[in-house]
């Protein structure tokens, strides 16, 4: 991708959040856009608003100059915390506790020909998108906060390329207001020859679709990153104390599409050049009119229902509700009501009666076709391909389990997990 792709990407795609707050220096951002991070299950904006270096995206935008750094030398030392790399503020390192008396230092030098980025749960200086453990949608009512965080202060940072086309690369741990990387001794490491790494505690995982964030995609399978940036596979718990052998034959490039869990909260990597292809705002407002304009109706009150682009509709009474059974489209009613089912009024099928959401992130959409579906059991609203996709891929849950979500709002998803929505219009 060239730097004239970027540009116009970033000019479509000026909708899709605030300009990156390039760490430390704050400088002002470029216009050379390489690509956003979403997180999973927010549909837009965080519940309490996007304040800061915390929100639900964040864009990656050029920055003035180069802030990237690579490894430059290392040595072997008796105490850590008094060598001089670690205590050089102006240094960046990372450190390998071999045993009490023994550690690896690795010394890092300034790379001007990338940018950094790091992501974590710490608010300090050198965090540019602050992340919090994410509470599913169906859980937020009854829990505002998280009391123990499974997220690393420091969780990763990710390198892209300065100049076309822009390639990005993920790590493994972030450095410190020290510009310290620390891996103690209960952490996974090695050190053989020449060649030395590790893994961090709860672990870095990323999955790359197979063929492209698309209408076609299908799920990949899910990796580990080390703090070197190797590729190996899951270990059997995220922080079990062995690792397999690495995965030579695949990269921690992270293409359109990648999904990066963090233990906690996942997020997926869209590139400009990808999201030139997705819907925006004006295109999914238009496609949601396309519906409208056939002024569908709810079949007992016969008023007209409105799909809202954003959210739920402010007018009750036009509000879209869903049969989660057989996907009827009715306006809110009171016929059929049972104690924990409804009747539906047309094929006379006992089920949930949810009111239908827009499914507004549009970064998550892997084409531009109308939102004919939901997903079951939140209601939130989608193109067919988009819902067969995020059906398909498996999110870590917990310490080794795994969960298909709504990309919306992070509900676990039921059997079937989307349905398709039948409204009484003009096409019936």
């Amino acid at each position: 991708m060239n730097a004239a792709i970027a540009d116009i990407a970033s000019e479509k795609l000026v909708h899709t959040g605030t300009p990156v707050q390039s760490s430390p220096s704050r400088a002002p951002r470029s216009f050379t856009k390489y690509g956003e991070l979403v997180v999973l299950g927010y549909n837009g904006h965080l519940p309490s608003g996007d304040k800061g270096r915390r929100k639900s995206k964040f864009i990656l935008h050029k920055r003035q100059t180069g802030n990237g750094v690579k490894p430059f030398r290392k040595h072997i030392v008796k105490n850590p915390h008094s060598a001089k790399a670690v205590q050089d503020l102006h240094q960046h390192s990372v450190t390998y506790t071999l045993s009490r008396n023994q550690a690896v230092i690795v010394e890092y030098k300034h790379d001007g020909d990338t940018d950094m980025f790091q992501i974590g749960r710490s608010s300090e200086t050198p965090i540019d998108f602050v992340v919090m453990d994410t509470i599913p949608g169906n859980e937020r009512l009854a829990t505002d906060n998280i009391t123990q965080s499974t997220i690393s202060r420091f969780s990763c940072r990710i390198v892209v390329d300065r100049d076309p086309p822009y390639t990005a690369r993920i790590y493994a741990a972030g450095f410190d207001s020290g510009k310290n990387i620390f891996l103690g001794e209960k952490a996974v490491k090695w050190y053989l020859g020449e060649q030395i790494d590790g893994l961090t505690t709860n672990g870095v995982f990323i999955m790359k679709p197979h063929g492209g964030f698309n209408a076609i995609a299908s799920p990949g399978v899910w990796r580990e990153i080390s703090v070197g940036g190797a590729v190996y596979p899951l270990r059997e718990s995220r922080s079990a104390p062995l690792k397999s052998n690495q995965i030579t034959e695949e990269d921690n490039i992270l293409y359109d599409g990648t999904l990066i869990d963090l233990c906690g909260a996942t997020l997926l990597w869209r590139s400009a050049m990808g999201l030139v292809a997705s819907p925006s705002e004006h295109e999914f407002e238009n496609l949601v009119e396309t519906i409208n304009a056939g002024r569908p109706q709810c079949p007992v009150g016969l008023m007209t229902l409105v799909l809202p682009s954003k959210g739920t509709l402010g007018a009750a009474d036009k509000q879209p509700y869903v049969y989660l059974k057989c996907g009827h489209v009715h306006g809110q009613h009171e016929w059929g009501q049972k104690d924990d089912s409804r009747t539906c009024p047309l094929c006379l099928m006992d089920g949930p009666f949810i009111k239908l959401k827009m499914g507004c992130e549009l970064s998550v959409y892997v084409d531009s076709d109308l939102p004919t579906h939901c997903f079951n059991p939140c209601g939130h609203m989608s193109s067919k391909n988009t819902a067969k996709y995020w059906s398909q891929v498996p999110v870590p849950h917990g310490c080794q389990g795994f969960q298909t979500v709504c990309p919306f709002c992070a509900t676990p998803l039921l059997d079937p997990p989307f349905i398709k929505l039948i409204f009484q219009d003009n096409t019936e």
